[in-house]
């Protein structure tokens, strides 16, 4: 199995790092536009296979897509973060031109790969990549629900003094502060988290959850890595190993939940074929009320692109 991970910040690097010392692909290929620096993260990686006793192949390549041939799947991490007075268009214009040109370089070299997007705005970069592989959507996806749901289950391990891997969650909607939490479907091995924990905690654990990454960016002056590289890494093992796990992932909805052509952050079931299927669960209305206006959110960030492209 190969894999190519796309741009080699901080956020590629600790995904092409987990792929690595896990040994889920045979050949790991990072690539970014800067001279040198995949190069160097791939070299730095390698040099820990002795220690970590790993077998998979990591390469660095800068900017040339041929060394990505025939990948399995690929991981796009590459974009901008936000800066200082720059608006939300600006990022997402930004954004979606280095998008387009990964997507169809991609594409160009690995027709048949399945593609995860990592870059922000996730849900309209995810968009962007359908947009330009034009290839099957359940073979182009973002990743957010999976970051968000293990954020939401150590906040969780943390308040009840239990191991986080007997925690489980769902959460669905956009990326961020219109995600939509599902309590009722978070359980502590088995038992019903609202059982274990108060309301007030728990919405002050959901809160929390919604702005993760800001709390990150206050405390290091920059986005977090580990945690969305590791996601990264564990929906690139679901698909590789044909686990057909069940992770929340931001995938093109055709009727599911009543909403079509938008992507949106919903429960699917993750194999070889990249979406094997979308599981509907049967919300509540209020549930249905805050997935309504999370989906009105992220349209209104798609509508953007789409003005974008009608006026190129």
């Amino acid at each position: 199995m190969k894999v190519t991970v796309v741009g080699a910040g901080n956020v590629g690097a600790t995904c092409a790092d987990v792929l690595a010392y896990r040994e889920i692909a045979n050949e790991i290929v990072l690539l970014d536009i800067k001279e040198g620096f995949a190069e160097g993260k791939a070299l730095d990686i390698w040099q820990t296979s002795p220690v970590n006793q790993y077998d998979s192949k990591v390469i660095g390549s800068t900017n040339d897509y041929s060394k990505t041939k025939d990948s399995d799947v690929v991981v796009i991490t590459s974009g901008l973060p936000r800066k200082p007075g720059m608006s939300r268009d600006d990022l997402i214009a930004t954004n979606a031109g280095i998008v387009k040109t990964v997507t169809e370089n991609i594409v160009k070299f690995s027709p048949n790969a399945i593609i995860i997007v990592v870059s922000n705005p996730l849900d309209v970069m995810t968009y962007c990549a359908f947009l330009h592989a034009k290839i099957n959507p359940n073979k182009v996806f973002g990743m957010a629900g999976v970051l968000d749901t293990a954020r939401y289950r150590a906040f969780l391990a943390t308040e009840l003094n239990v191991s986080p891997k007997d925690i489980q969650a769902v959460l669905m909607g956009g990326h961020g502060d219109t995600m939509v939490p599902l309590p009722r479907y978070t359980t502590v091995a088995g038992i019903p988290v609202t059982e274990l924990i108060e309301e007030q905690t728990l919405n002050e654990i959901i809160e929390r959850t919604k702005f993760g990454g800001g709390e990150i960016v206050k405390l290091l002056g920059t986005s977090a890595w580990y945690a969305p590289g590791a996601a990264a890494a564990q929906m690139v093992e679901a698909i590789v190993r044909d686990q057909r796990r069940i992770f929340p992932v931001c995938a093109w909805l055709q009727g599911e939940y009543g909403l079509s052509n938008i992507y949106l952050g919903v429960p699917v079931i993750l194999g070889k074929n990249g979406i094997e299927k979308i599981i509907e669960l049967d919300l509540n209305d209020a549930e249905k009320t805050l997935l309504a206006e999370s989906a009105e959110a992220v349209k209104s960030v798609m509508d953007v692109l789409d003005n974008m492209n009608a006026s190129a």
